[in-house]
């Protein structure tokens, strides 16, 4: 297939459709600033309706009592519909939304009633997918648009919450379900999600909606992709932390991906790769400031960049002895990692001594438990949680300076261009 005329992918996350007004933002940035050829446009959950899904389904899991919360969020999103009725005259041309809404609630009340206690990583897709089909509704109606459900094209193994995407067959449906369709006009559809043969829900992995459009690109050898934030391009670092931030005009695709590995939350980590593959752009733009020139992500070189300064919270240092004293060999390795895929555990940092090995994780007390409970009777295992990994991209000994003055670094390590160290929170 050839390149698609003009066809490009737009993703909108949370902060860009978390109420009425952002919604509206949304249409006048396509109806003004967007494509004039096809376009698809992917939507994440509405600003933090995840963290309330999961809050909900925590609850329900362990059958204690969910319906506050629940009625919370679906208040939430009827008053965002009133918001996007009600705009006066002249603006915006009022809305009609349809019963979808609804049967969405519905539907999800009785998925929360009637929860097993089998997989929770398989029943937590399930219920979290919700946010996502809920959003994309709100959207598409308020933009006159064609409803898509990715559900059906996306598809992936059932490796819950980290979907692996069956490529073939995903090109050949992205293919067939959207390209005629284009020419009727643009197309939401959802982030994050995706399908099983079974016919299943599966998320692709948290925050991941820029995959999607990534996966979306590629299968449409799309001629961008452009991601839209409440940033005004990719940033050396979050400007709600570092009040100095630095904007890259431009930057290559390896340095993004690298950023993005460490923990950069501009973009999701496996966005690049099907990106590069097919040397499609992608831009990173803000939704506050359209005009703007935004962030180029694509193939090129360019001179040293501004040191990049990385925060990753709520992390967890898991250490692993051998009860012997007897070396951390290759084989002690690789039980080890077994342990930690076999426990969903990512590892972001790790280092090994003598007869000591360490990694960093993101903290989830029900999965370091289950990585206790397989390897205890191997190794004395110890591990400190509530702590911070920062990463410092392109360092220098006064970036190094400016970020460890005052703090107590439990494990650090460097090489040629990444200084790595966690510490107390």
């Amino acid at each position: 297939m050839d390149n698609a005329q003009g066809l490009q992918v737009y993703k909108f996350g949370g902060a860009s459709v978390k109420d009425a007004a952002a919604i509206l933002n949304l249409c006048r940035i396509v109806r003004n600033y967007g494509s004039k050829g096809p376009l698809v446009i992917v939507v994440s959950a509405m600003g933090k309706t995840t963290n309330a899904l999961e809050e909900i389904f925590d609850l329900a899991y362990q059958k204690l009592d969910y319906n506050t919360q629940l009625q919370a969020l679906e208040q939430y999103h009827y008053q965002v519909i009133a918001g996007l009725q009600n705009v006066p005259a002249g603006i915006e041309p009022a809305v009609s939304f349809s019963a979808e809404i609804t049967t969405y609630f519905q539907q999800l009340a009785d998925r929360l009633a009637n929860l097993q206690t089998g997989d929770y990583d398989q029943q937590y897709d399930q219920i979290v997918s919700f946010g996502e089909l809920l959003a994309s509704s709100i959207v598409a109606q308020a933009l006159g648009a064609q409803l898509l459900d990715i559900r059906s094209i996306i598809r992936t193994d059932d490796t819950w919450r980290e979907g692996r995407v069956d490529w073939r067959v995903t090109e050949q449906r992205v293919q067939a379900a959207i390209m005629l369709q284009l020419a009727q006009g643009p197309m939401v559809t959802q982030g994050f999600l995706g399908g099983t043969v079974a016919g299943a829900t599966t998320t692709l992995g948290r925050e991941g909606s820029d995959y999607t459009a990534a996966i979306l690109a590629y299968c449409l050898r799309a001629e961008s992709v452009t991601i839209w934030k409440d940033v005004p391009g990719l940033l050396n670092a979050d400007p709600k932390i570092f009040p100095d931030t630095v904007r890259y005009p431009e930057i290559s695709y390896r340095e993004t991906i690298e950023m993005a590995y460490y923990g950069a939350s501009v973009i999701h980590p496996k966005t690049l790769k099907p990106l590069a593959e097919r040397n499609i752009p992608l831009r990173v733009k803000s939704f506050v400031n359209p005009e703007a020139e935004g962030t180029l992500i694509h193939d090129c070189q360019h001179p040293a960049l501004a040191p990049a300064y990385i925060r990753k919270t709520d992390q967890c240092l898991v250490s692993f002895a051998s009860k012997d004293f007897s070396f951390i060999s290759e084989e002690n390795l690789a039980v080890i990692f077994a342990a930690l895929a076999q426990a969903k555990l990512k590892i972001n940092l790790m280092q090994n001594s003598a007869i000591s090995f360490s990694v960093c994780t993101d903290f989830s007390e029900r999965r370091i438990h289950a990585l206790l409970d397989l390897l205890r009777e191997q190794f004395t295992l110890h591990y400190n949680a509530g702590l911070t990994l920062f990463t410092i991209k392109n360092y220098d000994s006064a970036s190094i300076s400016r970020l460890t003055a005052d703090k107590r670094l439990l494990l650090e390590q460097r090489t040629r261009n990444t200084f790595q160290f966690v510490c107390q929170a």
